[in-house]
């Protein structure tokens, strides 16, 4: 192995390219249009277009990915988390192209990726478990079956998903199919498949995980805990390791159960087998992720282990370098630093970064994917970097914490830094005897009153670029050059190059603009993002709070309700168009 291209983007894909480097091997980033610039395109030895914007014709797109390894010579490749990490096709046309795949087999993948697969392995495995379905669920009527049968709430989840997107708990009958149907939306969009399963949901959980390295010789060993249980949409917020408050009894069923999993699925790479530890201490094996974690630096941080140099050694056929599970160390948290609204409910907020600063002092790890000047596009994640603050025990990191969150700066969109310094005084997350959240605290607990950022919304690039072709010393190129300057070329009266068409903003048709009227029967977009569905007809009758129409931003739905009573009329934002925060989606008058 010589030369890894990274099929990803974002702070996760600066982590890997810096990793390289460290192993002395050379990187290759690829990146969507819109990332022309970002961060990890720099970190990189190389970086190559994939042409385009939409998930689907860039990081999800196999075999653009394959033609840039080819291009570059790349050997390898390292799939980070998210997009195609999980995907066995993804991973078994890497191995057909004669590159070394940075992770588990397919058949690991395709296994235990699938959680109904995964449910299997874990009860020939002795792991504890939920009541779940046997297989998928192909329609929602057959999610109202097992409902009726084993009662509510139940969670509906992407086969194939994780991290949150396809999942959403049902708590009434009549949530079902517009949750089934949500659910799989999501699923479509993340992970380009959409089959779905159900089982019990168990309320007010911690979220508990194992971090496992596993090589190709037989040698399973799990490098800590991990407690995830500030969660926020299903998705994770704050992690801390080792995971505090658990028995003795608790942890090594934990260790145990990971271990016969993985061993079961003869898994070898780095991988997390999560559980859920219900209020009285039962333990409840949950899923398996087959790729690296976005929180594998508190594991790190508090073992000594770097666990992407783990993932390359055990790429390359190495054993592991140790095979006893190792004892942690001190304590750690991360803080993810999303561009999420916390006053408006954690709307995505993309928009471009003013200014970008970072703490400094003893503990403190900054694994960054952004910088000044960053764009933040609507439609990937709304990660933007994340805070490691370490200590000798809990207590020490909290302190460590709290200053290191009031010493970080991020201007230009909306973050969710106010609720990470609001966290770290809750009583129920600070105490020194007990752990008094779980994973749905935030919803149902957190009574701090954060405002809304005044900045939300109020500008998002498209990041579209077109392409000239230029000639060089005689040789013909392809240039890609922003869609904005290009137009703003054309309106000073400057010579555009044959050949290029600048057309106009494509926001205004499609509801981009945010409206200045004062109709108090407008309906207004609270957040950018592409209209995913009408969930009512033009002309119906609607009440206050009912649910009117389903936008899509930083791949999380996220319903927009009727502001008042009354009937839905002038419908301005088409299914598919794009909208930006504060646009006039329809009135209801």
């Amino acid at each position: 192995m010589r030369k890894v291209l990274i099929a990803n983007r974002g702070e996760i894909a600066v982590r890997i390219a810096r990793a390289c480097e460290d192993a002395g091997l050379e990187s290759v980033a690829v990146y969507a249009d819109v990332d022309a610039d970002a961060m990890h395109v720099g970190a990189a030895t190389e970086a190559y277009s994939l042409g385009g914007n939409a998930p689907s014709e860039t990081y999800l797109d196999i075999p653009k990915l394959l033609q840039a390894a080819a291009d570059s010579g790349a050997d390898a490749i390292h799939p980070g988390y998210g997009f195609l990490s999980e995907n066995a096709g993804f991973a078994q046309a890497v191995l057909d192209a004669g590159l070394t795949w940075i992770g588990p087999t397919p058949e690991a993948i395709r296994q235990l990726g699938n959680k109904i697969t995964a449910r299997e392995i874990a009860v020939r495995a002795g792991a504890p478990l939920v009541a779940g379905s046997d297989g998928p669920v192909a329609t929602a009527a057959e999610a109202r079956e097992f409902a009726e049968q084993h009662g509510l709430p139940i969670a509906i989840k992407a086969a194939f998903g994780g991290g949150g997107r396809g999942l959403k708990v049902v708590r009434e009958m009549d949530q079902i199919e517009e949750s089934f149907d949500s659910a799989v939306r999501e699923a479509v969009v993340a992970f380009g498949r959409g089959e779905c399963f159900v089982e019990r949901y168990l309320d007010r959980p911690r979220h508990v995980e194992a971090q496992v390295l596993a090589d190709q010789h037989g040698n399973v060993v799990v490098v800590g805990t991990r407690d995830c249980s500030l969660q926020r949409r299903h998705q994770k917020l704050v992690e801390e390791a080792p995971a505090p408050f658990l028995t003795e009894a608790q942890t090594r069923q934990i260790y145990d159960a990971a271990k016969a999993v993985c061993r079961e699925a003869s898994y070898s790479g780095a991988g997390t087998v999560e559980f859920l530890v219900a209020a009285d201490g039962t333990v409840a094996f949950l899923e398996v992720n087959t790729r690296l974690q976005v929180e594998h630096p508190i594991t790190e941080e508090t073992t000594g282990i770097d666990l992407v140099q783990e993932q390359l050694r055990i790429a390359a056929g190495e054993p592991l370098r140790f095979t006893s599970d190792p004892a942690p160390r001190g304590h750690s948290f991360e803080f993810r630093l999303n561009a999420e609204d916390v006053g408006r409910g954690f709307l995505p907020s993309p928009g471009t970064i003013t200014s970008f600063s970072g703490p400094t002092g003893p503990g403190i790890r900054l694994d960054s994917g952004v910088r000044s000047g960053s764009i933040v596009a609507p439609q990937f994640d709304s990660l933007l970097a994340k805070l490691i603050v370490t200590g000798a025990d809990r207590q020490q990191a909290l302190r460590r914490a709290r200053r290191a969150l009031a010493e970080m700066q991020i201007t230009g969109v909306a973050t969710v830094l106010p609720f990470h310094r609001a966290v770290v005084q809750a009583a129920d997350f600070t105490s020194e005897t007990a752990l008094g959240i779980h994973t749905r605290w935030i919803e149902t607990d957190f009574a701090d009153s954060i405002a809304a950022d005044p900045e939300f919304g109020t500008s998002v690039p498209d990041g579209e670029r077109r392409t000239i072709t230029v000639d060089v010393d005689g040789r013909r190129l392809a240039v890609g050059l922003p869609a904005d300057l290009l137009d703003g070329w054309a309106r000073s009266g400057g010579a555009v190059p044959a050949g290029v068409s600048v057309a106009s903003s494509p926001t205004a048709a499609d509801g981009g603009a945010a409206a200045t009227s004062g109709d108090p029967g407008e309906l207004r977009a609270g957040m950018s993002g592409t209209v995913v569905k009408w969930l009512v007809e033009p002309g119906a009758e609607v009440a206050a709070g009912d649910p009117v129409v389903v936008l899509e931003a930083m791949k999380m739905e996220t319903q927009v309700a009727a502001h008042r009573d009354g009937k839905v009329t002038d419908v301005r934002a088409k299914s598919g168009g794009v909208v930006m925060a504060g646009a006039v989606l329809a009135l209801i008058s």
